[in-house]
């Protein structure tokens, strides 16, 4: 067989259809490892692989879509990565029998890397290597890059795959009806972002062939790439507790021709697309006339082949234009190539300035002392009383309220609260908002709506992962965590989306984080605390603080940072409460002198009285080195909180 690429050139290559569709016809549940039936049951991965080529596939890939480290770890396969992949592509090339190529199937992470999560590219980067050497082991003519969100992960696994062999690459996004990405990303930037690394870029699954066709015909007018298109079989219908596809093969052939007509060089199919599928669509390419085929090519390109990446071509992940260095030429740093690589946001609006965004950032920027009290939402739809402590608050005169996005319950949102607050309270708040249970473009949305109805400073948390509420079986679920956050934000405050478009006019959010002194693993909280500074935080807020060593040690270690810090303080309501927080409230340090002094007060108001002392002396004692105090208000008694805020005046 001639090289892929060489291939492609002359003629439209058919990829094959559906791995998991095909397997889940033949009786395999959804919930097992698909990947591991490459050692587990063999001869039906195989099976499926043999009715490709017997309907014409010239392209197999590989049964290893989710076969990296992360997601195998799920399933206690971690440790069966390099046989899985190995025996993925041993499968799909004994199956093709020289009469299709074979490429190694590669796919998200199933996390999110910088700046929307923890993981830094240079991890998913070597996740993504220890794959694509495994596939190569098993004997791969390529790779398929696909399914992909996020184009910096996209752009990891590139670099995974150019640092360790040289075999063309196919990289493709997946896409919403409206063309971008699922993080919203069009394909005027992803495409041009991608065609200096990729040998193809393409689009898959997510969407039927006609809402792909009018991608394709976006992306074919801004790019020059060779093309590729792999649609499901339209969107699954629910038909008798079953998800159906529904597209027909011939209708899937049909756009088939509408793709080639704009320089797709590789046909296939993704989810509900089966054998006859494709036997359909390699019908609809033979009848595309050759000579066409590569008019057009030649039309889109400028030259009878597409552009690859060849020697000079930038590497992808190698951090700013200024220390990038060419794949194919590495002893060559100042290669032209390097300053053309193309990113994701480009042009970004300037942003408020600080003192601008809030009362409570222009205190923080003029070096006045912070005071925040916080007030939990009320069960059900009526805050009338939330409101009424709110206004005492400010009578006492405290600057700021906080509302907390952490209570399970029946209880009204915190955003909601922090708008009637505002508006009937006149007073500024501080709008926790948690990733939890929430999607990118979700969190996206309710910060836009936040900012319209003028909340300006929130206090991003990644959100606590055990059950919700009284229901045992609703669990917390992450698209990103506080850092990815951060950056959504700070993006938001320059006039960008996830996407990289533009929203018009920059929002002025101030951007809080939280920070654990008392975190049983320091070296790692320091870590993300570092990150989220780089992400855009404005100032952080501790948890509760009863440890003076404690807090000590952390300062040490953040100081140069320079980002106001605030500090929590929590007046016990009672000797059970500080036992509480003592035992039963990950990363609060509460010293045994402090438990003794609490067990010694006597009866329950002197305990109240004696929870104020402690909180006092620890503000008291830290008030010239932090820029403001987070007080508790245990109970929504918020008397306590007053008590202890007095006491710093």
């Amino acid at each position: 067989m001639k090289p892929f690429l060489e291939a492609l050139d002359e003629r439209v290559l058919v990829c094959d259809g559906a791995m998991g569709t095909m397997l889940y016809a033949k009786g395999i549940f959804i919930n097992r490892c698909f990947d591991a039936l490459n050692l587990t049951e063999p001869g039906r991965v195989a099976e499926v692989h043999q009715e490709y080529v017997r309907a014409g596939a010239d392209v197999l890939e590989t049964n290893t879509f989710g076969a990296n480290r992360i997601k195998l770890r799920g399933f206690g396969l971690a440790d069966r990565l390099r046989d899985i992949n190995v025996e993925g592509a041993r499968l799909a090339r004994t199956a093709a029998s020289g009469q299709a190529y074979v490429a190694g199937a590669i796919g998200p992470l199933g996390i999110r890397i910088e700046p929307w999560g923890k993981t830094g590219k240079d991890e998913a980067e070597a996740y993504f290597r220890e794959q694509a050497e495994a596939l190569l082991a098993g004997g791969v003519d390529l790779f398929i890059l696909e399914t992909f969100r996020d184009v910096s992960e996209l752009l990891a696994a590139i670099a995974a795959v150019r640092g360790a062999c040289d075999l063309p690459v196919i990289a493709q996004m997946t896409i919403e009806e409206d063309g971008n990405s699922l993080d919203g990303t069009p394909p005027e930037q992803f495409a041009p972002a991608l065609e200096p690394y990729a040998d193809v870029v393409g689009v898959n699954c997510s969407i039927g062939p006609a809402p792909m066709l009018e991608t394709i015909e976006r992306m074919a007018a801004i790019t020059r790439a060779r093309l590729s298109a792999q649609p499901n079989a339209g969107r699954p219908r629910d038909i008798e507790g079953r998800n159906i596809y529904l597209s027909s093969p011939e209708y899937i052939a049909s756009y088939a021709r509408r793709f080639m007509s704009h320089g797709v060089r590789l046909v296939g199919g993704c989810c509900g697309t089966t054998p006859e599928h494709i036997r359909q669509i390699k019908l609809a390419v033979k009848a595309f006339a050759p000579e066409v085929a590569r008019a057009v090519a030649r039309e889109r390109t400028g030259t009878a082949s597409a552009p690859g990446l060849g020697a000079g071509a930038v590497h992808p992940t190698d951090g700013p234009p200024s220390q990038q260095r060419p794949v194919g030429s590495h002893n060559d740093p100042t290669s032209a190539k390097a300053a053309a690589v193309v990113t994701v946001v480009d042009e970004a609006i300037p942003s408020v300035p600080r003192a601008e965004r809030s009362r409570l950032a222009r205190a923080l920027v003029e070096g006045r002392f912070a005071t925040i009290v916080e007030l939990a939402p009320p069960k059900g739809c009526v805050g009338d009383a939330t409101i009424g402590r709110a206004r005492l608050l400010k009578a006492h005169g405290v600057d700021v309220v906080h509302i907390p996005d952490g209570p399970r319950g029946a209880r009204m949102s915190a955003l909601s609260l922090a708008v009637l607050i505002q508006q009937n309270a006149s007073i500024e708040t501080v709008l926790q908002y948690s990733c939890r249970d929430r999607n990118l473009l979700g969190m996206q949305s309710d910060l836009l709506g936040a900012h319209a109805m003028g909340v300006r400073n929130v206090m991003i948390v990644t959100g606590d992962a055990s059950h919700v509420g009284d229901y045992p079986d609703a669990t917390a679920v992450f698209d990103v965590d506080s850092i990815g956050l951060t950056n959504v934000v700070s993006r938001l405050n320059r006039g960008l989306d996830i996407g990289g478009q533009t929203i018009g006019s920059p929002t002025s959010f101030h951007i809080g984080v939280q920070v654990n002194p008392g975190a049983e693993d320091l070296e790692a909280e320091i870590r993300r605390f570092e990150y989220k500074v780089e992400a855009g935080a404005e100032f952080a807020v501790t948890k509760p603080l009863f440890d003076l060593g404690t807090f000590e040690r952390f300062f040490k270690r953040i100081e140069s940072a320079r980002l106001p810090l605030i500090i929590g303080l929590w007046p016990f309501e009672s000797v059970l409460n500080a036992e509480f927080m003592a035992n039963e409230v990950p990363g609060v340090r509460v010293p045994d002198a402090v438990l003794e002094r609490m067990r010694r007060a006597g009866g329950p108001e002197a305990a109240a009285a004696e929870g104020v002392a402690i909180a006092r002396e620890v503000g008291c004692t830290l008030k010239g080195t932090v820029q403001g105090v987070h007080v508790a208000a245990p109970s929504g008694r918020i008397e306590s909180a007053v008590e202890v805020l007095a006491g710093l005046r």
